[in-house]
């Protein structure tokens, strides 16, 4: 049974489905998949996250805007945030992070990364 539930807000279909094929290592952990920020927002607001895994570039509300959007929400705001993007600038890292991202990853990503984070975030041993 699960114990964390993360929420994967991925435009592209295959890079999303190696990420959820990445986190499935993670027994006790439930992925809800979301398309772009407004479906993550959405899916946010019909239940509880332990962690969230973002893009940045993304159709209607990239990445960015769903990190601010989730930092200034009461509920959310101290989920923490994982982004996975192209944008490998150390100023688009440092403003992921200003807006409140835990953790940047830049693709092509590595699966044991991506599940070292999260199991560090989540405080999973």
């Amino acid at each position: 049974m699960a114990e964390y539930t993360c929420l994967v807000v991925e435009d592209s279909p295959m890079m999303r489905q190696l990420i959820v094929f990445a986190l499935a290592r993670l027994k006790n952990l439930r992925v809800v998949e979301a398309d772009d920020g407004v479906d993550g927002l959405k899916k946010l607001a019909s239940g509880r996250f332990d962690i969230v895994i973002t893009d940045i570039n993304m159709p209607i509300m990239d990445g960015l805007k769903l990190v601010k959007r989730i930092r200034s929400d009461a509920i959310h705001r101290d989920v923490p945030i994982v982004i996975i993007t192209t944008e490998g600038a150390e100023e688009d890292r440092q403003r992921a992070l200003q807006l409140g991202a835990n953790v940047y990853i830049t693709k092509p990503i590595q699966a044991p990364q991506v599940i070292s984070k999260v199991k560090e975030l989540l405080k999973i041993p």
